[in-house]
């Protein structure tokens, strides 16, 4: 229960102690169902994953929420966009300089959901030199990027 609390409180501390550099939280997806073809929604554990990153977020002054065209990373960032009252801004999942572009010129904290495939590619647009990569079966992490002169990067875990 500690470490929850922990990780909870995390986002807070980020988003007050570096008030004047936007905050971007990037994650994947979350579980989707076996069913549905390329595009599936998200299973009964997807959801689940999905409203526990609501709130792990909802303290984070989240203003903007960037998915992708896919379902499963719509549905995942919807409680949270719900919490903050936004609209999700749809980028196309290969269209990462477009996502990098608005990321930059962000004036509050974001939310973006990607793919395993997309979020490195992300991750390292935005100045970070760290490598990143994400397991195939893995749903839990959660990249926080310190937009800045010099991005910093902080790797998370959520249930």
């Amino acid at each position: 229960m500690k470490y929850f609390a922990l990780i909870v409180s995390i986002p807070l501390l980020l988003v007050t102690y570096v008030d004047a550099a936007p905050v971007v939280f990037i994650v994947r997806h979350a579980e989707k169902a076996s069913t549905g073809g390329k595009d599936p929604d998200l299973s009964v554990e997807g959801q689940k994953r999905a409203d526990a990153l609501a709130n792990m977020l909802k303290d984070s002054q989240i203003t903007s929420v960037f998915v992708t065209e896919f379902k499963r990373t719509q549905e995942t960032a919807a409680p949270t966009a719900r919490a903050a009252h936004v609209n999700p801004t749809v980028i196309p999942a290969n269209n990462i300089g477009v996502l990098v572009e608005k990321l930059r010129a962000l004036n509050g904290n974001a939310l973006v959901v990607g793919h395993t495939n997309t979020i490195p590619d992300v991750v390292r647009a935005l100045g970070i030199a760290t490598p990143v990569s994400i397991p195939e079966d893995d749903y839990a992490e959660i990249f926080v990027v310190l937009l800045g002169d010099a991005p910093q990067l902080l790797r998370l875990h959520y249930p």
